[in-house]
């Protein structure tokens, strides 16, 4: 069955994109925002797309391995996402998300050999990513805390780039403090210092 809406949205954001049309309308808020409306919908599209690549990936992974799970692909916060759910699967995680991270890689090369484009998706198995970005939410208050209550940076210990992500999301929402990453892979982290004005 061919798909004949993709030529037509191609086609419509062309005359939407054309200066000639945009002269000969009046309203040119109106043209903006369809423009802008047309191009939003591929985006999204192509990031279900990738989740769906990468579902699909994981599934063979599963099977291979004979897990069983429920895959649910979604886009959320402009970035496509599989979450894997189930018993039996803390093996997926493994120490400290190591497992998770590296399934993570491959799922994303995996949508990359199919689309020629990177992705950022996000692998979340059995609610891993969700509690940890909770623990962090916990760890990042308290070196906030300690900051403010001596005025001496904390150093935090090495983390994975979601982990990072987690901890600046929360300090940075916090007053008079702010973060940065040092150091090189596996040992990168996170150092917590009071703001400079």
């Amino acid at each position: 069955m061919t798909d004949t809406s993709i030529p037509r949205t191609e086609d419509s954001l062309k005359t939407a994109a054309d200066p000639i049309a945009d002269q000969e309308t009046d309203d040119t808020e109106d043209v903006a925002e369809e423009t802008a409306a047309a191009r939003k919908a591929p985006a999204d599209t192509d990031l279900f797309r990738q989740s769906e690549i990468a579902a699909d990936y994981i599934e063979g992974l599963l099977d291979i391995l004979d897990y069983d799970g429920d895959i649910d692909e979604l886009v959320s916060g402009g970035r496509p996402v599989v979450e894997v759910v189930g018993g039996r699967l803390q093996a997926l995680v493994g120490q400290r998300g190591a497992t998770l991270e590296a399934l993570q890689e491959l799922a994303r090369l995996a949508v990359f050999r199919q689309t020629g484009a990177p992705s950022r998706l996000l692998l979340d198995v059995g609610g891993y990513r969700a509690n940890r970005r909770k623990e962090l939410a916990a760890v990042a208050k308290n070196a906030v805390e300690k900051v403010k209550e001596y005025g001496e940076p904390v150093r935090l210990e090495p983390m994975s780039a979601f982990e990072r992500k987690c901890v600046h999301d929360v300090v940075n929402a916090m007053a008079g403090v702010e973060s940065e990453s040092e150091g090189v892979e596996p040992s990168r982290r996170i150092v917590v210092r009071p703001a400079s004005d």
